[in-house]
């Protein structure tokens, strides 16, 4: 569960603008899931023309997510801004020394405010806390962004692999960090 003391983040005003509205991390709620689903799924085709496959395996990770959840050992964390979700990240168990850093996502409209670091830090937090010692994570090179994220809060590449996923040619990449 997110950390009320590291629950808000205000987003820089615009110049000459109104202070932006503050981002609020929370656990999910009823139908929180299905946006994680469905905002995967339309943020990376539009932007990599991912195809359905994509989809579908976030809709995977999500079900086994939910059929096996153990919230000592497994979060979900969703930004939330004026009342709609702007992100996610999820924990979930991959040993019981090591928790894995899952469906990392942030909205256009939130981006470049620090919320991926915050999201990643509050992932890393909670998995501190529930014991593990190490924090894994699979992602594709074509992922600048996430990658950049990854690499500032000490996560280090430990091999990467092509593959043909989701209608594209891609590097995966296994990344992890101590904790």
């Amino acid at each position: 569960m997110p950390d009320p003391r590291s629950a808000a983040s205000p987003d820089p005003a615009p110049p000459g603008g109104p202070a932006a509205s503050a981002i609020v991390l929370r656990p999910p709620r009823p139908g929180d899931l299905g946006w994680v689903v469905s905002r995967h799924g339309a943020l990376y085709a539009a932007e990599y023309g991912w195809d359905a496959r994509f989809e579908g395996m976030v809709a995977g990770i999500v079900a086994h997510f939910v059929e096996h959840f153990d919230p000592s050992l497994e979060c979900g964390v969703i930004a939330e801004r004026d009342g709609e979700p702007v992100g996610s990240v999820f924990v979930v168990r991959e040993s019981g020394t090591v928790a894995k850093l899952r469906m990392l996502l942030v909205e256009p409209s939130a981006r470049g405010i620090g919320l991926g670091r915050q999201l990643v830090r509050e992932a890393m937090r909670f998995a501190r806390e529930a014991g593990y010692r190490e924090m894994v994570l699979w992602t594709n090179e074509v992922l600048a962004a996430a990658r950049g994220i990854y690499v500032a809060e000490g996560f280090v590449l430990q091999r990467s692999e092509r593959h043909e996923s989701f209608g594209a040619t891609l590097v995966g990449e296994y990344w992890s960090r101590p904790l």
